[in-house]
């Protein structure tokens, strides 16, 4: 025992705090989007509508996500991170507080629309500065972590209000979720580090942020989570009158299947975030091909007690096992502007939620049973795993970005003392001017305004004279005075012309040198006609 509480401090690293408090606001506000789902009939009986009329609430809530998530966190986008999420944490826990006390369905409805706005934002923040506290080769991990304390609420949050609701009142339970989310904007305001990006001052324009948008990779990696998240949703939408008709499970066994649905989605999130920092594409051709295959045989075994048992332990467990890899090839495809598009997968998720539900409910209409959206699901995955397989193959396709080659800035400002000075030659050592050379450079300087030219060429002249034996002198000066590499001659151009450039060169005391062959340079000191060395 001993030894075990002496391992958990080790363990128990900053980083890992930090991913802790960044889970458990997640587990706050997963806990505050579910809370409902168990307390539907206590609500409605409270607020004097119909259960179907108080099922509004939760459509209300997730189109606030759908809405918020990427307005609020393109508005946001200057805005600090740490700072930010401990903000969000406190509203929605001030949201909670206030749906606890709203006196008519009305007024609650419009609340929880509210409350679900900054729902988004949170996890797209969340996983961004998760991500940035470990190695591109752990990031996934990182932001499963997050995510974790979503789908922890669906196995011990959910269950434990429900219970405390129905032996009590609702409103308790919504006081209850916002004090854990308080106790999370602690945690966070404690032990999450500043974030680099906001440290070194390098927060995303929101011209960045939505810049990312124009990337064909990312609206597919949107359509992959929002179709194959809606398979799950369809299926899962009806679970209670599934397992009630198919099964013969009585009403008091639907929560500890919806626990067990909870460990699943757990799972899944937890292995799929490992699979996806080894080979990301393909833990997502993986995860829903698995997902195709267990809803198909849903449809099957829904009609027996074990084997739909196993089948709800299966199932969101490889639905969520796309999670991990969808937001970290999301938040790497917009670089250095993931905040809106890190928020948008949450979006996506609430849309196939109400697809998935809808869908579903098409099927059980049109008198299919209770089993048909388990097939519908299969369909949705399938149709899924076809836009995965183009997203890669399109990526695969894709030229490799140009590289624009930067021209140096011209400028005739000599340089500062402390700059270091090119090697001008190739024996790394200026040599002695000949004879010749200094009868050239006389005559090039003398055709020049000598002391404007002495003026800026405070550092070194370069003399450019040809290999091939041509009578000619280049001039390049002040910061241009470096040498450019080989050049070619040109296949010695007449003399006239190699004169003539030769004069411009020296006139304009900047620009290329004037014959372009592989010149020996070399690098003597500004000076006028008089103050070189005479032959004699």
């Amino acid at each position: 025992m001993g030894r075990m509480t002496s391992r958990l401090p080790r363990s128990l690293t900053p980083t890992r705090r930090a991913l802790l408090a960044l889970a458990l606001g997640g587990f706050g506000i997963g806990t505050g989007e579910f809370v409902t789902l168990g307390l539907l009939p206590n609500m409605a009986s409270s607020l004097h509508v119909s259960v179907p009329q108080a099922g509004e609430l939760i459509s209300a809530y997730a189109l606030g996500v759908v809405v918020g998530a990427p307005i609020l966190t393109a508005a946001a986008a200057r805005l600090p991170r740490k700072g930010l999420l401990i903000t969000i944490a406190l509203t929605m826990a001030l949201g909670n507080v206030a749906s606890a006390v709203m006196p008519g369905f009305t007024s609650l409805l419009v609340l929880r629309f509210l409350t679900g706005l900054p729902h988004g934002t949170y996890f797209g923040v969340a996983s961004v500065v998760a991500g940035n506290l470990v190695g591109a080769e752990r990031r996934s991990s990182a932001m499963a972590t997050v995510f974790a304390g979503l789908t922890t609420a669906n196995v011990v949050g959910v269950p434990l209000t429900t219970l405390i609701g129905q032996h009590s009142s609702w409103r308790i339970c919504f006081l209850l979720v916002a004090a854990i989310e308080v106790l999370a904007a602690v945690c966070v305001a404690v032990v999450v580090p500043i974030d680099a990006a906001d440290a070194a001052g390098e927060a995303p324009q929101l011209r960045q942020e939505l810049r990312a948008f124009r990337s064909t990779q990312i609206w597919l990696s949107l359509a992959i989570a929002t179709v194959g998240g809606a398979g799950l949703f369809a299926s899962f939408s009806y679970i209670a009158p599934m397992m009630t008709h198919l099964a013969g499970f009585s009403s008091g066994a639907i929560t500890p299947l919806l626990v067990l649905f909870g460990l699943g989605m757990t799972g899944g999130n937890l292995v799929g975030a490992r699979l996806a920092d080894r080979a990301l594409m393909r833990t997502i051709y993986v995860a829903l091909s698995a997902e195709i295959l267990v809803a198909a045989a849903f449809f099957f075994t829904a009609r027996n007690e074990v084997t739909a048992a196993v089948t709800i332990l299966l199932f969101p467990f490889c639905a969520l096992a796309i999670l991990p890899a969808l937001q970290s090839r999301i938040v790497a495809l917009a670089g250095g502007a993931p905040n809106v598009a890190a928020a948008s997968i949450h979006a996506a998720f609430n849309i196939a939620n109400s697809l998935g539900a809808w869908l579903g409910g098409i099927t059980i209409a049109a008198g299919l049973g209770y089993g048909a959206p388990n097939l519908v699901a299969a369909g949705l995955a399938a149709l899924g795993l076809g836009i995965a397989l183009v997203a890669g193959r399109t990526e695969r396709r894709a030229p490799p970005p140009r590289r624009r080659r930067r021209r140096p800035a011209v400028t005739t400002n000599p340089p500062r003392d402390d700059e270091h000075t090119p090697t001008l030659t190739p024996l790394d050592a200026p040599r002695p001017l000949t004879v010749d050379e200094r009868a050239l450079l006389d005559g090039v300087l003398a055709l020049a305004d000598v002391g404007a030219l002495t003026e800026q060429a405070r550092s070194a002249v370069v003399i450019s004279t040809c290999s091939g034996g041509c009578p000619s002198v280049g001039l390049r000066v002040g910061k241009q005075a470096s040498c450019r590499g080989p050049r070619r001659c040109g296949s010695h151009r007449s003399a006239e012309s190699r004169h003539r450039r030769a004069r411009a060169s020296a006139t304009t005391a900047r620009g290329p040198a004037v014959d372009g062959s592989p010149w020996p340079k070399y690098s003597v000191p500004a000076a006028s006609p008089s103050s070189l060395p005479s032959d004699s």
